[in-house]
């Protein structure tokens, strides 16, 4: 068993999370999610990850690691962050009915000492979709809160054609990478205690 903090208010990371049987605590750090001017995709969703580990570990007063996530919708190189209103998210899923987009991934776990981090990329194809259909998608209300205006694990799911990548970081955490960042940080922590 492993003692940590999630820095997430997002109940779809704390699902994945308790799938790798690690025992954690959650805390919900409020960082400003801005992109800032010429900063890569990668660098941008990285940036928020590691914000989010480091400000829990700031928040929090025991030394547990603080594991922080972020995702984020790249489309032709252009983010798609949460859409601002209905008409904002039709915009959205017209640009990615029938194409292929990325969805990026970046976990970070820091504690006072350290903090490491991973970034995972998956291409995600959608099928084609009628006015109708995202229509009655937005109506639903499911993809107001998600970046690129879908949830793979809801019902933005049918829309997907095809996925090559991790299925887990397009919902929000990664599982393989996440499981290797824990193991790793912790032999870090085991190195540092013994020497």
């Amino acid at each position: 068993m492993v003692t940590l903090y999630l820095a997430s208010s997002s109940p779809r990371r704390r699902e994945l999370l308790a799938l790798l049987d690690v025992e954690f605590s959650i805390v919900t750090p409020a960082i400003d999610e801005i992109w800032q001017q010429g900063e890569s995709p990668e660098h941008y969703v990285t940036r928020l990850a590691i914000e989010k580990s480091q400000e829990g570990v700031r928040q929090t007063s025991s030394d547990y690691p603080v594991l922080g996530s972020d995702t984020i919708v790249v489309y032709k190189g252009n983010i798609l962050e949460k859409p601002r209103d209905m008409q904002h998210a039709k915009q959205m899923l017209h640009l990615l009915s029938g194409s292929t987009h990325q969805v990026m991934t970046a976990v970070a776990i820091s504690d006072k000492h350290q903090t490491l981090s991973q970034f995972v990329v998956t291409d995600v194809s959608f099928r084609k979709m009628t006015d109708n259909e995202i229509e009655a998608y937005i109506e639903t209300g499911e993809p107001m809160d998600k970046a690129g205006a879908y949830g793979i694990q809801g019902k933005g799911g049918r829309f997907v054609q095809r996925i090559e990548g991790s299925y887990h970081a397009v919902v929000g955490l990664p599982l393989v990478e996440t499981e290797a960042l824990i193991t790793q940080f912790l032999s870090l922590i085991n190195e540092r205690e013994m020497s």
